[in-house]
């Protein structure tokens, strides 16, 4: 598991706050570990050419996607650490495409969870982890209501197509509730955001010096996770160095 400090707010709500100053031996270790299932699933696809295809999907994206796509692979390589089966491929079925819908969607023993990634840079104006928790925590909530600010395109759909797919292994049970799901969804029989296990999660990106503020910041004031509903609902904040650490690994 990547190093992390785990903070119980509530019987159900959990704060997870982890820092990585540096992309140090441990860290990749996992990344070589899980990089390859996390963006194909079982392809047997080899390291290095999994690399090759995340540099070359990352290359012709601006800044902004890029620390999105970046900030989405380690909230997946920390569940994949933890235990948590991803029902998905990070690279999405349309080659080049952003994937529609949910940032992620797990399983861990008879429970499913939704995730949803907010991240930015830290020179950004008044950035913090409580924001963007509350950014990616209203994008759920709007998603499974049928409220979504970015269309009224159906998340299950794009779900059930990537836990359809054969090298994702999602067990029959969970593929036919995220069917039922959206086909309530297409008959225009929406959901409360309080019958899921969803984990939100932030990841602010430094530029390239050390500072533990915004971690600090985050394990000081929490309270406001107490305001986010679910079935059980976990906070996850993720403090990088840079981008740039990351774009040197898969080029080695």
């Amino acid at each position: 598991m990547l190093p992390v400090e785990i903070k119980l707010i509530s019987p159900k709500h959990e704060l997870h706050v982890f820092n990585i100053e540096s992309l140090d031996k441990k860290i990749a270790k996992h990344l070589d570990e899980f990089l390859v299932s996390i963006c194909e699933g079982s392809s047997d696809s080899e390291l290095d050419l999994v690399k090759l295809r995340l540099r070359k999907f990352l290359g012709d994206k601006d800044e902004k996607t890029r620390m999105g796509a970046a900030a989405e692979l380690f909230a997946h390589l920390y569940l994949r650490t933890s235990g948590y089966k991803q029902e998905f491929l990070f690279f999405n079925l349309e080659e080049g495409s952003i994937k529609k819908g949910f940032d992620g969607f797990f399983s861990k023993g008879a429970e499913t969870y939704l995730l949803e990634s907010k991240s930015g840079s830290v020179s950004s104006k008044r950035i913090s982890h409580k924001d963007k928790l509350k950014h990616a925590y209203s994008d759920l909530e709007k998603y499974v209501s049928g409220k979504s600010d970015k269309g009224k395109n159906n998340p299950w759909k794009n779900a059930y197509n990537h836990a359809s797919h054969i090298d994702v292994g999602t067990e029959k049970s969970i593929r036919q509730k995220i069917k039922d799901l959206q086909d309530m969804f297409d008959k225009g029989t929406f959901n409360q955001i309080t019958e899921f296990n969803i984990i939100t999660c932030s990841t602010i990106f430094l530029n390239g010096s050390w500072d533990a503020a915004a971690s600090a910041a985050i394990l000081n004031d929490n309270s406001f996770v107490l305001e986010f509903y679910g079935k059980t609902i976990k906070a996850m904040c993720l403090t990088k160095s840079s981008l740039d650490s990351f774009i040197k690994y898969l080029e080695k």
